[in-house]
């Protein structure tokens, strides 16, 4: 695919081959989500969701070392009439949605603190990594509002119902090693480790066949949404896809030639 454009409040960067790095780049205001960022971010997902090229995989942090996504821009939300705010979260709830929805795996690398849409932003990705001084809450009930860009539905899918209730309805920040004991993140780093591995992880899944990966994303993700034996069916057609591709035949050439597979996506 071609270059991505020059965003105002993201920065795109190849790292190797088939890894991109997305930045949210609004230090100055916490790497707070403005309407500018809802399209700079929706624009890039849907280019990415068209036409991901070469990248097999994608790892999202924030600029600076103290917050990943502070939420929404309250800032910029402030007086704004209902139907601003109502235009205004429809474009996030795209954005947030063709997240989810991107074929090619994301790792969120949360370098710091991840508040309301923050922490929905990273709990749209696949997993997570996060620095052990990251924060994190949803706390959109304190400001007389509630999530609305996937909260209350992926946050107790991540880790139960109950415990989601008592950080949905309270408000409060959890620490970093909380949300490693709720399930909800998959490793915790020093702050200055934290993007390096994550890059480090991105790069084994991008050396994996990439058809592979993405059938196994969507298998899991629509799977899960399923009743066991109709998902049973959906992990079969997804795996039966992959037969008759030259992944399949380098792979097991590679695997009796002992030598390292070279994967080529189609």
């Amino acid at each position: 695919m071609s270059a991505f454009p020059t965003y105002e409040t993201v920065t795109t960067e190849m790292v190797g081959a088939h890894v991109l790095k997305v930045t949210l780049n609004r230090p100055q205001a916490g790497n707070s989500v403005n309407t500018q960022m809802g399209h700079d971010l929706l624009d890039l997902w849907n280019r990415l969701t068209a036409d991901a090229g070469e990248i097999r995989c994608i790892v999202l942090t924030g600029a600076g070392e103290k917050i990943f996504c502070a939420g929404g821009d309250l800032k910029e939300r402030n007086g704004m009439t209902k139907r601003q705010w109502t235009l205004q979260h429809e474009l996030f709830e795209r954005m947030y949605w063709t997240l989810v929805d991107l074929p090619v795996p994301v790792i969120a690398a949360v370098n710091g603190h991840a508040y309301a849409g923050g922490l929905e932003m990273a709990l749209s990705c696949d997993f997570i990594y996060t620095s052990n001084t990251a924060r994190f809450a949803l706390t959109e009930v304190t400001l007389g509002i509630m999530p609305g860009a996937g909260g209350t539905q992926n946050l107790p899918r991540a880790i139960g119902e109950r415990r989601a209730k008592e950080i949905l309805m309270t408000g409060k920040p959890f620490s970093a090693q909380q949300a490693s004991e709720y399930g909800l993140v998959n490793a915790v780093f020093e702050p200055v480790d934290v993007l390096a591995k994550a890059l480090e992880t991105a790069t084994t899944i991008a050396g994996n066949a990439p058809l592979s990966v993405r059938q196994i994303k969507k298998s899991v993700r629509y799977g899960s949404q399923m009743e066991l034996r109709t998902a049973f069916r959906f992990e079969i057609e997804a795996y039966n896809h992959l037969i008759g591709t030259e992944d399949r035949l380098e792979g097991v050439a590679a695997f009796n030639e002992k030598r390292q597979a070279n994967f080529k996506g189609c």
